[in-house]
């Protein structure tokens, strides 16, 4: 299991977390500040098998798509050991 956290301008997070459900993608947001001028932005946490990483990135590819000189978010994607829901 892998968890994905993307950290995405506050102004992104909507289409971002539409696209995420429309895949069947769990997604909990958490609003943040950082970056310039401590504009907010939003940290996203996906709890996603590791054969649904490709899937999810694809789909955060497609909502924001980006060129080389203005990216839309920071993504990480973090080996899961223990999972448990009480």
């Amino acid at each position: 299991m892998k968890m994905i956290i993307i950290i995405v301008q506050d102004n992104d997070a909507d289409t971002l977390t539409q696209a995420f459900t429309a895949g069947n993608f769990r997604v909990t947001r958490v609003a943040s500040t950082g970056g310039f001028m401590r504009s907010g932005v939003v940290t996203m946490l996906l709890g996603v098998e590791d054969a649904q990483v490709d899937e999810a990135i694809n789909a955060a590819r497609k909502a924001l798509p980006s060129s080389s000189e203005n990216k839309r978010a920071t993504l990480f994607v973090v080996p899961i050991l223990h999972f448990e829901q009480i």
